[in-house]
C-alpha cells in the first residue's frame, strides 16, 4: 500500500533477538524506521500516538540492551507500548491494533509472553516491577525465566500516590530495580502539580546542558564504581534549589536527565546501569510526546488520542454526526447552570478535553480544578469542597472512579456530601476494550445508603440529570452516560429537574413489561418494534433511577404484565439486582411474575465496535426481542441471527 514506509531494518526484525546484532548507529537507523511504522499504523487504526512516538528510541535501546521476555520490561499505562509491540513479534499484526479479534491498545499478559504484566490504567508498573524482584529473589516460578526488572512510568503517572508508595517500598528493600522516569512534561493534558515543576527545575537551564555533554557517547559518564557516577549526576545539580533529589530520599540512585531520543545518551547509561545498579536506581529521561510527526507534536495533547488519520496532513478522519456528544451536551449544560451560580465548580484527573471540562476551565479558570492522575484525591478534595459550601461536580470516566472508591465511601458517602459525580464513559466503550469498560459502577455506588443514581437513555435526559446534580443538596448525586455520540433527540432549551426517584413510562401495552435504565433504551425500541410485527406490544418504561428506586412505578408494571424483564448496560448486582429485592421485600414473585434481568455478562469482553460488543454481551435489540419471546414461551421458528 502507498502509506507503508520503507523500513529497511526494521524488515529484519521478528524478535528483539535480532536487533542484538546492529551496530549502534544502526539502532538510531532502527528507531526512524520505527517510527514510521509507528505513524502509519496508527493512521489507518487510530488509538494513541504521541506517547508511542516519544518512546521510540527509549524502546529499541531497552530491547538492544536488556533481554526480554527474562528481563521484565513494565509499560506504565502501556498506552506507549505500539513500538515495543512491532518488535516484539506481532509487526504482522499491527494493523489490527484496537479492533474485534486484534491486538490490544495496551499490554495484556495472554497476547505475548513480551507483556509481563497487563496494564491500562497508571501509576502500577513500579508495585508490578517490585514484585517481580522479589519474586525473582525468592526463586519465583516464570515460563521465561527471572531477570531485571524495568518499569517505565511517566512523569504524570507519577502524580498518583501508588507510585511513590511503591518507590518507598522499594527504597526500604533495597532490591535491585530500574525505574525509568519518562518525563515529557505532559500526561494526557499538560501535567499539574508540585511534582511537575520539581521535575522542570531539575533539567532547566545549564545543568541540563552540562550533562548532555558530559553523556554524549561516553559510558565514563558513569564510571565505576556505579555510586560514583550517580554522585556525578547529583553533582551537576548541586546549584538548583531544590537541594539534591527527591528520588534519592526515597532510597533510589539517581541518574539524569538524559536526552531520551539522543541513543549516545541512552544506550550507554543504560548498559552501565545494566552492568553495575545493584539497589533501587532511577534513571530520569526527558522525551518529547509525538516526537517525530509534526502534526502530533503541533497538539496541546501531543497527539495522546487520534482517529484514523491522513499521514500527510494529519486530518483526522471521523464520522460526522448530526447528534452532539454525550460529554459535550453534559459539558455545555454545566457551562449553563455555572452561569447562574458561582457555587459550582469542577474537578477532573488528567481528562478535562475527555470529560469536557476544558471548555468550563477556559469559561471559569478559578472554578475549575485538574488535580493530575490522582482520583482518590479528586473525591475527597471534592468532598472539601461540598462541606465547605460549594457545588462541587467530580467529572470522572467510570473505569477511573474505581480507583477513588474508598474515598467515595469513607468521605462523601457515611457523610453525606452533596458531591456531584459526573460519570463519563460509562458501558462497554469499544476499542479501549475490557480496561476501560464502565461495567461496575452502578453496582459499587447504588449499594450505598444515601446515594442518589441515575442514568441518562439520551441526551436530552442527560441536560435534565446535570440540572437534578445542581439541585440536589441532600447528599452525593451521581449520573451516568456512555462514550460517543447522542440518540438525536429533540434537546430541551434548558434542563430541568426531575423528581428523585421517579421514572416515567415511553409505552403502555401488555403481557410482558421492559424497564429499562440507560441508553439500552433506544435498543429496547427497537425490539419492540419488532415485537409489534409478531403481535406483541410490550410495555417500556426508563426507570432514570437505580437509587432511589421508582417503587410504585415498579411494583404496578409487575401487578400488571406476566412478565419483567429489566435491562442495563453494567455488571450483575447493579440495577436489576436492586429490582428484584424491591419484588422480594413485596413478595411479588410470590403471585408468579416471570422475572429476567439482563445485565453485562460474567466475563471481561476484548475490544470491538460498542456494537460488536453490546451484541457479544447479549444487551443488543435482537437479543431483547429474543428474551421476550423466550419468557412468554414464543418460538423464533426460522429466525436466523446475524
Amino acid at each position: 500500500m502507498s502509506n507503508r514506509p520503507d523500513t529497511p531494518l526494521l524488515d529484519l526484525v521478528q524478535s528483539p533477538a535480532d536487533i542484538k546484532r546492529f551496530s549502534d548507529p544502526q539502532l538510531v537507523e532502527l528507531a526512524h524506521d520505527l517510527r514510521a511504522e509507528t505513524i502509519s499504523c496508527v493512521s489507518e487504526t487510530g488509538g494513541h500516538l504521541g506517547a508511542g512516538l516519544g518512546v521510540v528510541e527509549l524502546t529499541v535501546a531497552l530491547h538492544a540492551v536488556f533481554d526480554a521476555p527474562r528481563d521484565k520490561i513494565i509499560w506504565d499505562v502501556s498506552h506507549q507500548s505500539y513500538p515495543h509491540k512491532i518488535l516484539t513479534g506481532r509487526r504482522d499484526r499491527i494493523r489490527t491494533l484496537r479492533q474485534k479479534g486484534g491486538l490490544s491498545g495496551f499490554t495484556k499478559r495472554s497476547e505475548s509472553p513480551y507483556d509481563p504484566f497487563g496494564a491500562a490504567h497508571s501509576s502500577t508498573s513500579i508495585s508490578a516491577a517490585l514484585g517481580f524482584a522479589v519474586a525473582r529473589d525468592l526463586g519465583g516460578a516464570s515460563e521465561t525465566g527471572h531477570g531485571d526488572a524495568i518499569a517505565v512510568i511517566g512523569d504524570g503517572a507519577m502524580s498518583a500516590g501508588m507510585a511513590f508508595e511503591a518507590m518507598n517500598h522499594a527504597g526500604h528493600l533495597k532490591k535491585r530495580l530500574i525505574v525509568i522516569l519518562n518525563d515529557n512534561e505532559m500526561s494526557i493534558a499538560p501535567p499539574v502539580g508540585a511534582l511537575s515543576s520539581y521535575l522542570s527545575r531539575l533539567y532547566a537551564g545549564e545543568p541540563f546542558q552540562e550533562f548532555k555533554a558530559a553523556a554524549k557517547g561516553a559510558v565514563s559518564l558513569l564510571p565505576p564504581p556505579f555510586q560514583e557516577g550517580a554522585r556525578r549526576a547529583k553533582d551537576m545539580l548541586k546549584g538548583l534549589t531544590v537541594g539534591g533529589t527527591l528520588f534519592e530520599e526515597l532510597g533510589f540512585s539517581y541518574i539524569g536527565p538524559i536526552d531520551g531520543h539522543d541513543m549516545d545518551q541512552l544506550l550507554p547509561v543504560l548498559r552501565t546501569v545494566r552492568a553495575r545498579a545493584t539497589g533501587p536506581t532511577l534513571i530520569h529521561v526527558i522525551t518529547r510526546k509525538g516526537k517525530g510527526y509534526g502534526p502530533a507534536e503541533a497538539r496541546r495533547d501531543g497527539g495522546h488520542a487520534t482517529a484514523k488519520f491522513d499521514l500527510v496532513t494529519g486530518e483526522q478522519k471521523k464520522a460526522p454526526s448530526n447528534a452532539p456528544s454525550y460529554t459535550r451536551v453534559f459539558a455545555d449544560a454545566l457551562l449553563e447552570h455555572a452561569a447562574q451560580d458561582d457555587r459550582i465548580c469542577a474537578i477532573t484527573a488528567a481528562m478535562p478535553e475527555g470529560t469536557g471540562l476544558d471548555l468550563f476551565e477556559q469559561r471559569y479558570p478559578s472554578r475549575c480544578f485538574d488535580v493530575g492522575i490522582a482520583e482518590q484525591h479528586a473525591v475527597t478534595f471534592a468532598a472539601g469542597l461540598a462541606a465547605g459550601g460549594m457545588k462541587p461536580f467530580c467529572a470522572l470516566y467510570s473505569t477511573f472512579l474505581q480507583r477513588g472508591y474508598d474515598q467515595v465511601v469513607h468521605d462523601v458517602a457515611i457523610q453525606r456530601l452533596p458531591v456531584r459525580f459526573a460519570i463519563d464513559r460509562a458501558g462497554l466503550v469499544g476499542a479501549d476494550g475490557p480496561t476501560h469498560a464502565g461495567a461496575f459502577d452502578v453496582a459499587y455506588l447504588a449499594n450505598l445508603p444515601g446515594f442518589t443514581v441515575m442514568a441518562a437513555a439520551d441526551e436530552a435526559e442527560l441536560k435534565h440529570m446535570v440540572a437534578t446534580a445542581v439541585a440536589h443538596d441532600e447528599g452525593p448525586i451521581a449520573f451516568r452516560y456512555p462514550r460517543g455520540e447522542g440518540q438525536g433527540v429533540e434537546m430541551p432549551e434548558r434542563g430541568a429537574p426531575l423528581e428523585i426517584g421517579k421514572g416515567r413510562m415511553i409505552q403502555q401495552g401488555s403481557r410482558v413489561a421492559l424497564l429499562s435504565f440507560g441508553t439500552r433504551l433506544g435498543e429496547v425500541m427497537k425490539a419492540s418494534e419488532a415485537l409489534r410485527a409478531r403481535g406483541i406490544t410490550p410495555s417500556v418504561a426508563d426507570a432514570r433511577f437505580a437509587k432511589p428506586l421508582d417503587r410504585d412505578l415498579i411494583l404496578d408494571l409487575a401487578a400488571r404484565h406476566e412478565a419483567l424483564i429489566t435491562i442495563e448496560e453494567g455488571a450483575v448486582g447493579g440495577f436489576g439486582s436492586h429490582v428484584a429485592q424491591l419484588l422480594a421485600d413485596h413478595a411479588v414473585f410470590d403471585d408468579g411474575l416471570k422475572f429476567r434481568s439482563m445485565v453485562l455478562p460474567d466475563t471481561f469482553i476484548d475490544q470491538a465496535s460498542p456494537e460488536d460488543m453490546y451484541a457479544t454481551a447479549g444487551l443488543d435489540a435482537d437479543h431483547i426481542e429474543a428474551r421476550v419471546l423466550d419468557v412468554l414461551g414464543i418460538a423464533r421458528i426460522g429466525h436466523q441471527r446475524a
